[in-house]
């Protein structure tokens, strides 16, 4: 087999084999064919595309180029969330211990932030003391005795996937929905986990702008799980501003703290509920959404959830003085106020921008070297839709730097436009995606 055959089949328009698909990833995975020849075969994939069953066999070719994560000892079924990123998603920090109260096991392997997207494990270390990084015994013991971890990745997941990303990033070949689809769920498949709902998020602080290619991604996402012994499904949802009010480590910490004592932002609770929902029906922990949905709210409502944080956090070695008193959390030596110069409504905020806007005050990092400032941020004051009057405070700005706070006041300034009413009602949930939907 030749790797220039290869690149010309997918240059001319046909269709891959199985055995070819594994000869090139497992070739440039051990170093064996070289950057310039996996380029060329990217660039014809970006343009003639991939069909249903090259990705699947991409996906599982690049899933078995590594480690796997063997969840077994894990008592009951296993079902894993995973968001595609966006500002102010601390959804894992709520939902998993929503959905341990109610008695399906949480075994998440989370990451880092980069660039204006935040990561769960960055944002854990805002409480003391906490260790995200955790011995397999130590994992599965948590887990089966408390019914959550959280844990940073361990082993060489997927590393066909780590150099095919390093160099579609370089031959502008990112934009492909069978090679972003195989990318993620190659790393999702890799933890052994029964069950995967995906929270795909549409809009401008999402890498999907537009609905068509976030449901295109899902459906692929989607197709692959199930075709591979794993049940799944997709939430797409909205993105076009941060989700909850704030943006920051900390200052997340805190927001999904004060969620779990059942007074959290209606979207961020939502998007907890409807994922949870999903979550307990695959775990069969509920028959129905409907069921499922009420026994989260109890959890919410009976404290059951936030006393399962609490555990969570002193189980994996966190000082709980910093989650019954968020006043303990880093906190900025600055807390700038942005006011409306204007009467109206809040028409829009880019979520991005907003992200980008945090992560200069050093909320996120550049490159996988930055350090990052826990307390820094941003708290939105009001969200779109909203009614404003002059003066009124839009968003705090919470900085170490006082001029570029102020910086950011300015900037935050042209990001939240003032003005009429929009004439259609935000949504936050745009659609389900199951097997053959």
């Amino acid at each position: 087999m030749r790797m220039y055959d290869i690149i010309k089949k997918k240059r001319d328009g046909f269709e891959l084999t199985k055995e070819e698909i594994e000869f090139f990833v497992e070739g440039y995975t051990k170093g064996d064919i070289p950057d310039y020849q996996i380029s060329a075969l990217l660039m014809a994939i970006f343009l003639n595309k991939m069909t249903k069953r090259e990705t699947v066999d991409l996906t599982k070719a690049m899933l078995d180029s590594g480690d796997k994560i063997d969840l077994s000892n894990i008592e009951g079924i296993k079902v894993d969330k995973h968001s595609t990123g966006g500002v102010g998603d601390k959804t894992t920090l709520v939902l998993g211990p929503m959905v341990a109260a109610c008695g399906l096991p949480v075994a998440k392997m989370s990451g880092r932030g980069l660039g204006h997207t935040g990561g769960t494990l960055d944002k854990l270390e805002s409480i003391k003391g906490l260790r995200i990084e955790l011995s397999k015994e130590e994992f599965t013991r948590n887990v089966n005795n408390i019914n959550i971890a959280v844990c940073g990745q361990t082993g060489d997941i997927a590393p066909a996937d780590k150099k095919l990303y390093a160099l579609r990033d370089v031959t502008a070949t990112v934009d492909n929905i069978s090679l972003i689809a195989s990318s993620i769920m190659s790393k999702k498949l890799a933890v052994g986990s029964d069950g995967i709902v995906l929270d795909v998020k549409v809009g401008s602080g999402a890498f999907m702008k537009d609905f068509d290619n976030a449901y295109k991604l899902a459906e692929e996402m989607v197709d692959i799980g199930n075709s591979m012994g794993r049940k799944t499904v997709a939430v797409i949802s909205n993105m076009d501003e941060p989700l909850g009010y704030a943006v920051g480590n900390a200052l997340e910490v805190k927001e999904a703290i004060e969620t779990l004592r059942n007074n959290g932002p209606e979207d961020l609770v939502e998007l907890c509920l409807t994922l949870g929902s999903h979550m307990l029906v695959i775990g069969n922990k509920a028959k129905y959404l409907d069921e499922a949905r009420e026994k989260l709210v109890d959890v919410l409502e009976s404290g059951k959830a936030y006393e399962k944080f609490i555990e969570f956090v002193e189980a994996q070695g966190g000082d709980v003085n910093y989650v019954k008193n968020t006043s303990l959390l880093p906190q900025a030596e600055y807390v700038l106020e942005v006011k409306s110069d204007e009467d109206g409504y809040v028409q829009s905020m880019n979520a991005e921008e907003v992200g980008k806007c945090a992560l200069f005050l050093g909320a996120g990092r550049e490159t996988k070297e930055s350090e990052i400032d826990l307390s820094a941020g941003i708290v939105l004051a009001k969200k779109v839709d909203d009614k404003v009057s002059k003066g009124e405070v839009l968003a705090y700005v919470h900085s170490n730097d006082k001029g570029k706070g102020e910086e950011i006041v300015r900037r935050l300034k042209d990001i939240i436009k003032i003005g009429d009413k929009n004439k259609d009602e935000k949504k936050l949930i745009f659609t389900i995606v199951k097997k053959n939907s």
